[in-house]
């Protein structure tokens, strides 16, 4: 009997991405693009990963506390994806769903051997 499997569009064996590098565009005010690309990525979870962390650090470096997600869009080809993401930074928690504390995201990613700004 199978019961309980589940499927996943996560690869598997060992997870090595290699962090090519983040573009920051700001784009009016407190609203900020960042285009993120790596290698490695098992889905696109890992993208949005990344540009999170970069979205972070980049509130932090312009003396914010918090982030909140608007899109990601994610993309791959021949092994090479890239991610577009846009957030506002704001100084206190902003209303919505999808917010960030800096802070906190950026220590996650240092644990987890992610990049940022």
């Amino acid at each position: 009997m199978l019961g309980g499997c589940a499927t996943s569009d996560r690869q598997t064996g060992p997870f090595a991405p290699e962090y090519e590098g983040i573009e920051t565009r700001l784009l009016d005010g407190d609203l900020v693009n960042f285009l993120v690309e790596m290698r490695g990525a098992r889905d696109t979870d890992d993208v949005a990963a990344y540009a999170e962390c970069a979205a972070a650090q980049y509130a932090l470096i312009r003396g914010y506390g918090f982030a909140r997600h608007l899109r990601t869009n994610a993309s791959e080809e021949g092994g090479l994806w890239r991610g577009d993401a846009v957030y506002t930074i704001s100084p206190a928690l902003p209303r919505g769903l999808k917010t960030i504390d800096a802070e906190v995201v950026v220590s996650s990613c240092a644990e987890n051997g992610i990049p940022t700004v």
